[in-house]
């Protein structure tokens, strides 16, 4: 029921990888979102490894009270002011989801609230066009652990394009390893740091764009060779010296250019002149940058966020979900279950005409 102010309220429970977050938000009685809290805990592990699925889980368990009393605390509610849980069904880490699910399946229980499954992607969207603004755009999800172009038509959010192996973010992550950056904050954002570095050098990477799909493990594959021959004080093709800087601003250039040619066909397609970027990979400023200048071509624009909400965050999923409870959905517990492969497409979007 709404609050005497009108508002309906909902906690979100994420944790499909290494970030466990939970965000309370409001919609009014206009159907406006307000983020009331939006708390992160991230599992960051050591440079030139990558983060386990149990060790993730194991970290989301261990902070999964403390974020959820913080989120409460900042909202400044009490528990009976809301009026679902939602949680992460998928995609994801099944490690991870799971851990989590578990804890909002207890919150649920323990404050006789109504369970609401969320799908991740979903998720990132529905955010993206509350915080942008963005009516109908051309949608480039880009994470971690997905790699899509969607658009919306009669109520779902059609895949136009996706990548045929691993996402872009992970095809980031992992070279991070290879070149044993950082992952505090984020190997993506160090390696956006390094190529700002660069750039004195253009390397030829494989451009893999197939239809409207993409492929990135073939150019992962040749960075890491070039990587090898970089520490063995061995030259590029054309006999030039480079440096990680450079090898960092080529495969952002490489696949970004990528990105931008299939985001434009589907644009194309659609008839729309708006694109809205979403995901992890959204924050960075040079994909923004590209993007925004082929949408200037078109007579369009783009629309991004900051990392409080292109990065995984409770937010996105209490806002996706409330969208669904305020149309009659609900998960029963028994059904409360979570998967790794939940497509964007089998959400029925009934909050939107």
């Amino acid at each position: 029921m709404p609050d005497s102010q009108g508002r309906r309220i909902a906690l979100g429970c994420e944790g499909s990888a290494n970030k466990l977050g939970i965000g309370i938000i409001a919609h009014d009685a206009s159907g406006a979102a307000h983020v009331l809290s939006n708390v992160r805990h991230t599992f960051v592990s050591p440079p030139g490894t990558g983060f386990l699925p149990k060790d993730t889980a194991h970290h989301h368990r261990a902070f999964f009270v403390r974020v959820a009393k913080q989120a409460l605390r900042d909202a400044g509610i009490a528990v009976s002011a809301l009026d679902c849980i939602c949680f992460t069904r998928g995609p994801g880490m099944g490690g991870p989801l799971t851990s989590v699910a578990v804890g909002a399946r207890t919150l649920s229980l323990l404050w006789g609230k109504p369970l609401v499954g969320v799908n991740h992607c979903v998720g990132h969207i529905e955010m993206g066009r509350a915080i942008t603004g963005a009516a109908n755009p051309v949608v480039l999800y880009v994470s971690g652990g997905n790699t899509q172009v969607i658009a919306y038509a009669e109520q779902r959010y059609r895949i136009f394009g996706e990548t045929l192996d691993i996402a872009v973010g992970n095809c980031l992550d992992r070279f991070a390893r290879t070149l044993e950056i950082s992952n505090d904050p984020a190997p993506g954002y160090n390696i956006e740091q390094l190529a700002k570095q660069g750039g004195r050098v253009l390397l030829d990477l494989p451009y893999a764009v197939k239809g409207m799909d993409c492929s990135f493990s073939g150019i992962l594959g040749r960075a890491d060779e070039l990587a090898a021959l970089m520490r063995t004080g061995g030259k590029g093709p054309d006999g030039e010296d480079f440096t990680p800087a450079d090898l960092c601003f080529t495969l952002q250039e490489t696949i970004f250019a990528m990105l931008v040619e299939i985001t434009e066909r589907a644009m194309a397609h659609v008839g729309s002149n708006q694109v809205l970027i979403v995901g992890g990979v959204g924050c960075n400023e040079r994909l923004q940058d590209m993007m925004g200048k082929m949408a200037a071509e078109r007579g369009g624009s783009v629309y991004a966020t900051d990392e409080r909400f292109c990065i995984d965050n409770g937010i996105m999923i209490a806002h996706a979900g409330l969208l669904a409870y305020e149309t009659g959905f609900e998960t029963a517990l028994e059904e409360s279950t979570c998967t790794q492969r939940f497509r964007t497409d089998e959400v029925f979007v009934k909050w939107r005409n």
